[in-house]
C-alpha cells in the first residue's frame, strides 16, 4: 500500500477514535457514578489523541502526505 493512502487511514482511525472516546464521555456524565474516575480518564485520552491529531496532521503536511486544497482562495 501506499505510505500516502496508510497516513490518511492512521489520521482517520485516530479522528474515530477520538470520536469514540467524547461518545463514552457523554455516557459517564449522563450514567456513571459521581465518585467514579471514568469520566476524567476519557476525557485525558481524548485530549491525547487530539494533541496526536494535531502533531500528525503537522507531520504530514511537512513530508508532503497531505496537502490543503484552494477552496477558500481567490
Amino acid at each position: 500500500m501506499n505510505a500516502i493512502i496508510l497516513f490518511k487511514f492512521y489520521l482517520a482511525t485516530l479522528f474515530l477514535l477520538m470520536l469514540f472516546s467524547l461518545g463514552s464521555g457523554l455516557f459517564f456524565i449522563v450514567k456513571d457514578d459521581p465518585k467514579s474516575n471514568r469520566l476524567v480518564t476519557s476525557l485525558t485520552f481524548r485530549i491525547s489523541i487530539s494533541i496526536i491529531l494535531f502533531i500528525s496532521l503537522f507531520i504530514g503536511f511537512k513530508f508532503g502526505w497531505i496537502q490543503p486544497h484552494s477552496l477558500g482562495q481567490y
